[in-house]
């Protein structure tokens, strides 16, 4: 599946919309045959103030898509997982400080 153009949520009333908010990862990797993992995929978004949300969309019967508001920590820790980052670290997560292991 590809990232979705047009999905948006109220959630505690907090609107958060692909359309206006910047992709900035997902598990949508081509593996030769398809983009689907396993009927379902994640994307990773950022909104124009900064608010992080994961979409999460899915082929099962009986499984419906979600929109997910995220904390800070819990979009990098998802950022790190995935394998299609759009855009580097520093982008996805400016202010945030990386030190040397």
């Amino acid at each position: 599946m590809r990232p979705p153009e047009k999905f948006e949520e109220i959630i505690n009333r907090k609107k958060y919309s692909t359309e206006t908010a910047e992709l900035l990862a997902g598990n949508d990797h081509w593996d030769g045959n398809n983009f689907e993992r396993s009927g379902r995929n994640c994307f990773l978004y950022r909104t124009p103030k900064g608010a992080y949300f994961e979409v999460n969309l899915s082929q099962w019967q009986g499984e419906g898509d979600s929109l997910i508001p995220l904390s800070e920590g819990e979009a990098i820790e998802l950022f790190e997982g995935m394998r299609e980052q759009r855009v580097t670290f520093e982008e996805a997560f400016p202010g945030v400080k990386v030190e040397e292991a």
